[in-house]
């Protein structure tokens, strides 16, 4: 992928490849940050009081669908941040197809975990609706509900899929992965400004001896897109450790 030192050309995602083709499909799919939402999920699930393998793998898959696919697919019909070539029909009935697996999966596990977790069903499919299309003029589209519905919630509805019940210990866990998706807002928000909106970046940097280092937009977002690299990885190392330690003997 083409970048220039201001960033004017620079792909949209530091994990975006050039357009065009199955390519398309890889970026709409924000592998980094979906594995990264889909950790939660198995986090959640591990600090239940038993795991039962295949209610995390209905849980994972389920969360694949709503948002590796549908949530991503109706975020790039709303503006096209990440710039792909896939045609609004296309992107539809990705959106249509994701949602509506995860229904299915979730209505499932109501049947036979608990219905209550057809309140779950509710709320995910509201909260993939609403944020990425950023519905009721935008209320639901603000770096809290990001925290919350890409961070807590996947977290607590792991916990409780495992048992039809949620424990203290879930509570702590969606609370701990919201403040992480905090973190992770934080850092991607400049970032995605420096890719997306910014045209050229002018400015330097004077140190103390008298140096004299140029400022551009890929130096200035080093640093928080660094940070984003290296945590999605350590969430998810952080997950399948926890999973491995609950099922494995």
């Amino acid at each position: 992928m083409s970048e220039d030192v201001d960033g004017v050309g620079d792909a949209p995602a530091f994990y975006a490849l050039p357009p065009g083709g199955w390519r398309d499909y890889w970026t709409l799919l924000h592998p980094p940050y979906t594995l990264w939402h889909l950790s939660y999920v198995a986090i959640g699930a591990s600090v239940a009081p038993t795991v039962d393998t295949r209610w995390l793998a209905q849980a994972l898959v389920a969360f694949f669908l709503a948002v590796g696919l549908g949530a991503h697919a109706l975020d790039e019909l709303h503006g096209r941040p990440l710039r792909t070539r896939i045609s609004d029909a296309v992107l539809r009935a990705i959106a249509i197809f994701g949602i509506g697996g995860a229904v299915a999966l979730g209505i499932d596990g109501a049947v036979e975990i608990s219905p209550w977790l057809a309140v779950f069903i509710a709320a995910g499919g509201w909260l993939v609706v609403a944020y990425n299309l950023e519905l009721v003029r935008g209320a639901f589209h603000s770096d809290l509900w990001f925290a919350l519905a890409w961070g807590a919630f996947p977290a607590i509805t792991g916990c409780f899929a495992q048992s039809g019940r949620l424990n203290a210990a879930g509570v702590i866990v969606a609370a701990a992965c919201a403040a992480t998706s905090f973190a992770q807002r934080t850092l991607s928000t400049s970032v995605r400004k420096l890719r997306r909106a910014v045209r050229s970046v002018e400015g330097s940097l004077v140190l103390a001896d008298g140096t004299i280092e140029p400022l551009d937009a890929r130096r200035l977002r080093a640093a928080p897109e660094g940070a984003l690299r290296w945590l999605w990885i350590a969430m998810v190392l952080l997950a399948v450790g926890l999973v491995i330690g609950r099922t494995v003997r």
